[in-house]
């Protein structure tokens, strides 16, 4: 998957702000300039935060100066790039321990990655979008990394549309009215009926693929993990480049990626729908 950038703040003193209190507003601009950190791996110059988040460069630098007192942030003086500190990471960190289930996924996700030599994945459904919380990455030299964390939408990405294959018609009209069918790729589903058609599919054989609808050149495939009520509690994956994970090996993997989101379901007490909920 790969990660969305999250939308400017709003410039300092910009109309239509609304009334705010000082400390309401330093929280807003601080998480913010957290959210644009978190996108770049190497690391943010101050100058680029401040044009990102549409804040001056002195409100960013007092910001930052804050939480890497904090320890949310850090500086590294060699390169003059701020970090993501590790109190950021412990924060973040409780989001995952309060998901049970990652734990006792990996084993899972292990045999995957080393029966498919592909990164094998575990997401989550917020919001129209699939959250990565863990991976187990491919030995590959060429493979597919997601950030943990990263983000795409449900109806671009295999383990959405695996998730999104639980819901009821009602329950997906209203998620593509909220947040539409973007265009990502050529291949991205822009269609209510082609989405349709492509869920009926999923149902029918227990899996999903991306088919580089999400990032171009990239292939997934995915199945949905349900919990004690025969609901979707989250979904497993593997991912690769799609010239080494071609229509035909996805396909192929299919079965594989349904057995052992079956096998999870039962290892954490889940349970496979009864066909006669709908």
């Amino acid at each position: 998957m790969r990660e969305r950038r999250a939308a400017p703040a709003k410039a300092e003193g910009a109309p239509g702000s609304g009334p705010r209190s000082g400390s309401v507003q330093s929280v807003e601009r601080a998480l913010s300039l957290l959210e644009a950190l978190g996108e770049d791996e190497e690391g943010t110059r101050l100058t680029d935060l401040a044009l990102r988040t549409g804040l001056s460069p002195s409100t960013v630098h007092r910001l930052l100066t804050t939480l890497e007192q904090r320890r949310f942030v850090q500086f590294d003086p060699s390169d003059g790039m701020w970090h993501m500190g590790r109190q950021a990471f412990a924060v973040g960190a409780a989001f995952v321990r309060q998901r049970n289930f990652v734990a006792p996924a990996l084993p899972f996700l292990r045999r995957l990655r080393d029966q498919t030599r592909e990164t094998a994945n575990l997401g989550v459904a917020d919001d129209g979008e699939m959250v990565c919380l863990t991976q187990v990455e491919s030995r590959e030299i060429m493979r597919a990394i997601t950030r943990v964390g990263g983000r795409a939408p449900m109806v671009s990405s295999g383990m959405g549309k695996a998730i999104l294959s639980t819901y009821s018609e009602a329950d997906v009209a209203a998620l593509v009215a909220r947040h539409g069918l973007p265009r990502l790729t050529p291949r991205s589903l822009t269609g209510t009926a082609a989405l349709a058609a492509e869920l009926v599919r999923v149902r029918t054989h227990g899996y999903a693929v991306d088919d580089e609808e999400f990032v171009t050149g990239l292939r997934c495939v995915a199945a949905v993990v349900h919990d004690a009520q025969g609901e979707a509690l989250c979904a497993i994956s593997v991912s690769g480049l799609a010239t080494r994970l071609t229509a035909e090996r996805a396909a192929a993997l299919g079965p594989l990626l349904r057995d052992t989101a079956r096998d999870l379901t039962r290892a954490l007490g889940g349970r496979a729908p009864d066909p006669a909920d709908g």
